[in-house]
């Protein structure tokens, strides 16, 4: 793993567009020793799904529609502070952000078809069922 690993795949030949990525450091809250209060480790990304050009346009409305209790004026944001280093955080917040994004522009899954039950089937499960009971009422012994 060296320097920022290239585009982030979301889904098939769509990437994070590296351009419209907005970063943000801030002090983390997490590990990092007698460095931390100096080094900006936290990572906030922040990107803006209303405007961007990027997605296909459906993927856009989807991911939209989908993500709409999490944005902020269409703009949707990851923070990442679990690394010591800015970069791997870095790293941590574009991987949360592109797989965030693939999730809310997956197509939506196909309706369940409905299939028959043969008779056959169905006829013995309700025969099992009759002899279940039965066994089970037998249980019941009240005339010892």
């Amino acid at each position: 793993m060296g320097h920022m690993s290239g585009p982030y795949v979301i889904r098939g030949s769509v990437s994070l567009p590296e351009a419209e990525l907005m970063w943000r450091f801030s002090r983390s809250s997490g590990p990092g020793g007698q460095h931390v209060n100096t080094s900006d480790t936290q990572v906030e990304l922040r990107f803006d799904l209303a405007a961007t050009e990027a997605l296909p346009q459906v993927w856009q409305e989807r991911a939209l529609e989908r993500l709409a209790d999490r944005l902020v004026g269409g703009v949707v944001s990851v923070r990442a502070s679990e690394h010591r280093s800015q970069w791997r955080n870095r790293e941590t917040a574009a991987v949360r952000l592109a797989s965030l994004l693939a999730e809310a522009t997956a197509p939506p899954p196909k309706p369940r078809r409905q299939t028959r039950i043969p008779r056959g089937i169905n006829e013995r499960r309700l025969r099992q069922k009759k002899r279940r009971g039965e066994t089970k009422r037998g249980r019941t012994g009240r005339d010892w």
